[in-house]
């Protein structure tokens, strides 16, 4: 596995923080989620053979949280 931080200023709430884990939990390869509400951030533990890093970002920006590299 490896790890991913991004930050996506649109999180502000408990509510933001369930709605990408559940978004991102369904992403084939990913395999762990951690938003951090008072940072804006999310860190992923994923597979390099099953997801990138570039899909993850394009999933988040799907829910509604555009992010960029922490």
């Amino acid at each position: 596995m490896e790890n991913v931080r991004l930050i996506a200023p649109a999180i502000h709430c408990d509510g933001c923080a369930a709605s990408i884990k559940r978004s991102l939990g369904k992403l084939a390869g990913v395999g762990s989620v951690e938003v951090r509400v008072d940072e804006r951030s999310v860190s992923v533990a994923y597979d390099p053979a099953l997801v990138s890093p570039d899909s993850i970002k394009a999933r988040l920006e799907l829910a509604g949280f555009p992010a960029q590299d922490a």
